[in-house]
């Protein structure tokens, strides 16, 4: 789910395969260029990220690209980010919200994938986390977009899927909407971005 001031939206991503085992260095090819774009198709524009950040992240990905074994990278990742931002004073709940975080943890989610750790996510997945960040309870959910609490379990136990329809429908009744997410979109920068260093809107 992409949060902003004015609306959310689930994203639709075109469906990839990890048969290919190539999903940690398409995410590292993506570093190259001025965005990039998770598996679930929320954006970074890597312009946000200040010197010192840029820095933390491509030793990081350098450290992905040599060492792919997830268990390792997870500690060096974590370690690395959280040396970074507890020097300037930022709380976890900060730390984790920033690009560079959201960004590490991804390349992290490639490598589980490409080792079959771990599935692709889905709309359900944003789905789950839309319910549990803005409602208290999934009850609380159903009354409000219409969808039968029988049906919703069934979908995020991934039993079912819940037509375009039937989602756009529930959606709009909250305030969110459905958008389809190249994998690797193309963007421009946000306006807010060309000044001083600010946190893009990627919850999801």
């Amino acid at each position: 789910v992409t949060s902003s001031n004015r609306s959310q939206s689930i994203s639709v991503l075109p469906e990839m395969s990890n048969s290919s085992k190539e999903l940690l260095a398409e995410g590292l090819l993506l570093l190259s260029g001025p965005i990039y774009t998770d598996l679930r198709g929320r954006e970074f524009w890597l312009g946000q990220l200040d010197d010192e950040e840029r820095a933390v992240l491509d030793q990081i990905a350098n450290f992905a690209a040599s060492v792919p074994d997830w268990p390792a990278y997870s500690n060096h990742w974590i370690g690395e980010v959280a040396r970074l931002y507890e020097g300037r004073g930022l709380s976890r709940a900060e730390v984790v919200e920033t690009p560079l975080w959201r960004i590490c943890q991804d390349l992290g989610g490639r490598l589980m994938a490409d080792a079959g750790l771990a599935r692709l996510p889905d709309y359900r997945d944003e789905l789950a986390d839309l319910i549990h960040r803005r409602f208290k309870s999934r009850r609380e959910f159903c009354e409000a977009t219409g969808i039968s609490e029988t049906m919703l379990s069934h979908v995020l136990a991934r039993r079912k899927h819940l037509a375009v329809d039937t989602l756009e429908a529930a959606l709009a009744r909250i305030g969110c909407r459905l958008h389809i997410a190249a994998v690797h979109a193309a963007a421009e920068p946000p306006p807010e971005a060309a000044g001083a260093h600010a946190k893009t809107a990627s919850r999801g």
